[in-house]
């Protein structure tokens, strides 16, 4: 089931490259069914502030930016955070 809607709850960024940023969100997908879930997603943000579509995942250039954008979402007080627990192979 791919998401119809994305709405970003809470984000954190991190500026690499040429303006470029790795970001870090809490979400809520929505679905054309009318059902949505919450969760995480990495996302790539252009230096002019637009998300870089991409047909699959972002591209993470290293776990010790992907556990910094986690900390910075901890700090802020959302990145322990649980989404609902799903079809999808989630288990506590």
């Amino acid at each position: 089931m791919a998401a119809n809607r994305v709405v970003v709850l809470e984000s954190v960024e991190e500026k690499l490259h040429e303006g470029w940023a790795l970001c870090f969100e809490w979400c809520r997908y929505e679905y054309t069914d009318g059902t949505s879930h919450r969760g995480y997603r990495f996302i790539w943000k252009r230096p002019n502030g637009h998300y870089q579509p991409a047909r699959g995942q972002a591209r993470l250039p290293s776990v010790a930016i992907a556990v910094k954008l986690i900390g910075k979402a901890e700090a802020a007080g959302w990145g322990k955070h649980v989404g609902e627990m799903d079809a999808y192979g989630v288990v506590e």
